[in-house]
């Protein structure tokens, strides 16, 4: 028997990376790139708190990107999630202006998205619809009822409420707020799902090929039903999140969140078609659109849709890299 010498194998054996982590690690390189050239424009760029502000003023999107994450793994859609995180934003501040105790409205705040999200992986699941009507039907329903609830925004003026939005907690001489702790505790759990729970493999087998996991006898409707519950639990979480940065709720808050998420995950390198993609990447992804944003308020000469034009341009190069990633594995 024979080997063939580690210098025989080719030179670039050593460093060859898998190519379900190209565009986790495409992403990761346009944020260094992308952080590089605000260094270099400007100053203020630098400072740390820059950085943490990334993660203050995009907390709630990471959270329902998290959400996302689990269920475009699986092939899927939600777009539901914007609305879902106005009417838990609408139900907190309505319930909390009517003298509800706070904890009581965590708890029903916390049951409204994973409750819808739970119905509309039963109706995707079990009368077998396509996940992108349904979940538009979901997001008609909930955004109608933050109309409902009311047509004005709702101020928080909850002594809880306010305390936990206000908080903040030093890191030296910079600082985070609660939100960011919540968000990052939310990658952390999504992350150790995906790669060390049977549920976490079974969403990987779904959105690799439906038909191998049914014949490998795997949970597929358990598991299609679980990731739009958890999707609807990331954005009821969100949407407090979202109070809590805004101290209000309001109808038409948070409209076009869904195509940011979207946006986001895929940017981060999850496939749309499912089965590839981490945590990671989706955090990467939010990260970048936040330096984007933050780059055009530093110019201050660019129109805020500026934002809307580069996330563009960056959706279709990443869709185009995963096309070109898929035709190399074929």
């Amino acid at each position: 028997m024979t080997t063939t010498p580690l210098a025989a194998r080719g030179p670039r054996a050593w460093w060859r990376v898998p190519q379900r982590q190209v565009p986790v690690l495409a992403t990761l390189a346009l944020l260094l790139v992308m952080y590089g050239i605000g260094v270099s424009q400007y100053r203020a760029f630098s400072n740390i708190q820059v950085v943490f502000n990334l993660f203050i003023d995009n907390g709630f999107l990471l959270v329902v990107a998290v959400g996302m994450t689990f269920v475009i793994l699986t092939g899927g859609i939600d777009l539901s999630v914007g609305s879902v995180v106005a009417m838990t934003a609408m139900v907190s501040a309505s319930l909390l202006n009517d003298g509800v105790h706070p904890a009581l409205v965590l708890l029903i705040a916390l049951l409204i998205g994973p409750t819808l999200g739970f119905a509309m992986g039963c109706v995707i699941h079990f009368f077998d619809i396509q996940p992108f009507i349904v979940t538009l039907a979901g997001m008609f329903f909930a955004r109608g009822m933050c109309t409902w609830i009311n047509t004005a925004s709702i101020p928080i003026t909850d002594g809880f409420w306010t305390s936990a939005a206000q908080e903040r907690i030093r890191i030296g001489e910079n600082f985070v707020t609660v939100s960011v702790l919540v968000a990052l505790a939310v990658v952390a759990v999504a992350a150790y799902t995906l790669a060390y729970t049977r549920l976490g493999r079974n969403v990987y087998a779904i959105g690799g090929n439906q038909q191998s996991a049914l014949l490998m006898g795997l949970p597929v409707g358990r598991t299609k039903i679980a990731v739009y519950t958890i999707s609807g639990l990331c954005s009821a979480i969100g949407g407090i999140l979202l109070s809590f940065y805004t101290l209000s709720g309001a109808p038409l808050i948070a409209i076009g969140m869904e195509l940011d998420t979207i946006a986001a995950v895929v940017i981060g390198g999850t496939l749309l078609t499912g089965g590839s993609g981490y945590v990671f990447g989706t955090l990467l992804g939010v990260l970048v659109l936040g330096v984007i944003q933050t780059l055009i308020t530093f110019d201050g000469s660019l129109s805020s849709w500026w934002t809307k034009i580069v996330i563009g341009g960056l959706l279709f190069a990443f869709i185009l890299l995963q096309r070109l990633v898929g035709i190399r594995k074929k």
